[in-house]
């Protein structure tokens, strides 16, 4: 859905179109020494440190199931500190894939929500409520990227 406010677009659903934008999109990223399939799993997979849990994880079918599993994780001490910095780093090593930095920057100066109906107020916002950290970390990536 593409929305127009104040003559600014804004862009609140990683569906069709803009599903590249989700981390759920299959964008196969290295990270850690592992190859993940999507953002999610490799987000997943980051809260823990212990490997064996990060190879299951990065081995699930689907970001669905990586989410399910990194609920059961041994969370690592510092993971509130550190996973809004781990995010960023996710997204950007996602963006370094040419087709993908290219459709991240063909979004201009386009607002970037993560509308959601899951009640994910922290990376989203739901019902008109919730701090956005998934669509600013986009955002700041985009511009971070316009200066390459």
């Amino acid at each position: 859905r593409i929305m127009k406010e104040n003559n600014v677009k804004i862009i609140d659903s990683f569906h069709g179109e803009y599903a590249f934008l989700s981390n759920y999109y299959d964008s196969p990223i290295f990270y850690d020494g592992i190859l993940y399939p999507t953002v999610e799993h490799a987000f997943q997979a980051a809260k823990t440190t212990v490997f064996i849990q990060r190879i299951i994880i990065a081995n699930k079918k689907t970001p669905g199931q990586a989410k399910c599993a990194g609920r059961k994780v041994t969370l690592r001490d510092n993971w509130d500190d550190i996973k809004l910095y781990i995010m960023k780093e996710l997204i950007i090593l996602k963006f370094t894939n040419p087709k993908l930095k290219s459709a991240l920057l063909n979004t201009k100066d386009a607002e970037l929500i993560e509308r959601n109906t899951w009640n994910d107020t922290y990376w989203g916002i739901c019902n008109g409520i919730g701090e956005n950290h998934l669509g600013k970390i986009l955002m700041e990536v985009r511009e971070m990227l316009r200066g390459d």
